[in-house]
């Protein structure tokens, strides 16, 4: 019965008017995760947490937004390559799946996904829904330096003629990640890869995701829905992080959740933006989490 657990059903559901691709671990009946990927990332990337999560008892569902991995891409990039949006996508998954209350876990900006689902300002009724939430490297104020980092590659993804080349750019690009080993990246590869019509291979996004930054100023500029959370709080930020500064996390101290004695702070060692929530600590830290409200 635990192989079957185990084992991921990739799935999909139809979400706002898209077909949402998710990835779902575990028993129907368990304790619910949405463990939600990072900005030009899949759902895939919480493969290993994942497995661990199964292993205590979770079932776990790890969606790719619209316009990454197998979910379709928007037909308005500019309107809903957004965070609005996105608590929408969430808000329509947890209705058809018929999710009453679940647990958090949000990589850079799966994390601010799971902020303004949780605040209840955008989408009233998932106020209550989320039962903790675990940022991985995000914030409610993000560095500046480092988002024009990213504007500056999202939008303009690179090809390349064959996989041991783009895996060579992800392991370059993604060694803020932390360790992986040799069979991780080449998973990581092979599961963030789509042929163009050339043959070549790029990262499985639309690379009109930017538009969340061009056509959404200061997006990820959360503080309302950070100060309006009522609900246990975690936040991992890589040592290392050029995105979540600690300045940031030292107000994160004392604004909402952390006012109320709900927010933890771990420096995770080796990482920068964002740990790979691959390895035993990483896990622990997380299961610590969630079991504040299992």
């Amino acid at each position: 019965m635990m192989n079957l657990l185990m084992t991921a059903l990739s799935r999909y559901v139809q979400c706002a008017g898209y077909e949402l691709h998710f990835m779902e671990w575990g028993a129907a009946d368990a304790p619910v995760v949405i463990a939600w990927h990072g900005l030009v990332r899949t759902g895939r990337d919480m493969d290993a947490l994942a497995q661990f999560l199964v292993g205590q008892g979770f079932r776990v569902i790890c969606p790719d937004t619209i316009g990454r991995g197998f979910s379709q891409w928007s037909r308005a990039p500019k309107d809903e390559y957004c965070l609005r949006f996105y608590a929408r996508l969430a808000r329509e998954l947890f209705d058809a799946m018929g999710i009453e209350r679940a647990h958090w876990v949000g990589t850079s900006m799966g994390g601010a996904i799971g902020t303004v689902c949780a605040s209840g300002l955008w989408e009233p009724s998932m106020q209550g829904r989320i039962a903790t939430l675990v940022l991985n490297d995000n914030a409610p104020q993000l560095a500046e330096a480092a988002l024009a980092r990213i504007k500056a590659y999202a939008g303009q993804p690179p090809v390349f003629n064959s996989m041991a080349e783009l895996e060579q750019f992800f392991r370059t690009a993604y060694t803020p990640f932390g360790w992986l080993s040799d069979l991780e990246w080449r998973k990581l590869t092979e599961t963030s890869t789509r042929r163009l019509s050339d043959g070549r291979v790029t990262p499985h996004y639309d690379p009109a995701i930017i538009q969340q930054f061009t056509e959404h100023e200061n997006d990820y500029l959360i503080w309302p829905h950070y100060d309006a959370l009522d609900l246990p709080v975690l936040l991992l930020r890589g040592v290392n992080s050029d995105l979540v500064l600690k300045d940031v996390a030292e107000q994160m101290q004392t604004r909402g959740p952390g006012s109320k004695g709900l927010f933890e702070w771990i420096e995770v060692p080796d990482c920068g933006h964002a740990p790979a929530l691959n390895v035993d600590a990483h896990w622990q830290a997380v299961l610590s989490h969630l079991n504040k409200a299992r």
